[in-house]
């Protein structure tokens, strides 16, 4: 590798530990080559990602300006192998190493796109395309860096990216109200009767608990039905997404814990959990001992200890 790609590798590993400490302790322990190109996954997303995340003084049509250069350079690098870009220079050489198709990509930009263009989402169908594009995507070109038995894997990964980001959502209720942003769909908020004004006022009524459960077991459902798609990867890599789906679930079991309340502040999963939960699952694949269903070994970090 050449030392002006070395770096943008190692601007890629700095994204991911800044930005997603709890995924990037899950990596650590993947071999190589593997968690280079995980490194290089992540800095594109993040990058494309913060383009409209990060607060910068900046019009909608500037913002989607931005991304459609991203897109023009993402297009041209797909031909040419190469970019100035350092997170995209990065992406490239391990999206061409492992095959990752151009449309996936490009897909991700779309879902950016919808951050500028929706404060709100009208339905679950709408929130599942942003959801979708914003993460289950990811999880399919993550699937392509890991290695996969079958092309199965696929349909689980993207079910996991899913779970990830609605996940996403219900921690950040209260910083997304801030950004004015609402991502529990509008009907859904109707059909509970919750009252947008609660959101605003931060007013944690009957009716927004009960809500927020019904979107916490919606996740649930989606993290049980992309488990038997770790089993599918292969066998080095699997205890990293086991892992990483492992710390976001116990965010959902958080959340739980809290009662449904979003506004006592971010949930987490604290530093020594995540270590534990990373530590477990390797053992388990150094061992031989994951089973084709994952779900049956989810370790569990709140008062009660599911057994692992």
């Amino acid at each position: 590798m050449s030392p002006e790609r070395l770096l943008c590798y190692r601007y890629s590993r700095e994204i991911l530990k800044v930005y997603s400490k709890s995924f990037y302790l899950s990596t650590m322990l993947l071999p190589r080559e593997k968690r280079d190109a995980v490194y290089a996954l992540y800095g594109f997303c993040r990058f494309a990602d913060n383009l409209v995340d990060t607060p910068r003084d900046r019009s909608p049509d500037e913002l989607r300006n931005e991304i459609d250069a991203l897109e023009t350079e993402l297009k041209i690098g797909y031909r040419t192998g190469e970019s100035e870009q350092p997170a995209l220079c990065a992406f490239l050489h391990a999206a061409l190493e492992h095959g990752i198709p151009i449309g996936h990509p490009v897909e991700l930009l779309e879902g950016v796109k919808m951050d500028i263009e929706h404060h709100h989402y009208q339905s679950f169908d709408e929130l599942h395309l942003f959801c979708h594009r914003v993460a289950g995507v990811v999880g399919l070109m993550m699937t392509r860096v890991l290695g996969y038995l079958s092309e199965e894997a696929f349909i689980y990964a993207a079910r996991l990216g899913i779970a990830m980001q609605l996940t996403n959502i219900l921690r950040d209720i209260q910083e997304d109200r801030w950004n004015g942003r609402i991502y529990l769909p509008l009907d859904e908020m109707t059909a509970y009767g919750v009252d947008p004004k609660d959101l605003e006022a931060e007013r944690c009524t009957p009716a927004l608990r009960n809500l927020v459960r019904f979107s916490a077991e919606r996740a649930h459902r989606y993290y049980n039905e992309a488990a038997p798609g770790i089993h599918l990867l292969t066998p080095r890599t699997r205890f990293a997404i086991q892992s990483a789906s492992d710390i976001y679930r116990n965010i959902l079991f958080k959340i739980e814990k809290n009662d449904f309340n979003p506004f006592l502040g971010r949930v987490y999963v604290p530093h020594n959990a995540k270590i534990r939960i990373i530590l477990l699952n390797y053992l388990r694949g150094l061992s031989g001992k994951f089973k084709k269903d994952p779900a049956l070994h989810t370790i569990h970090t709140g008062d009660q200890e599911i057994p692992s």
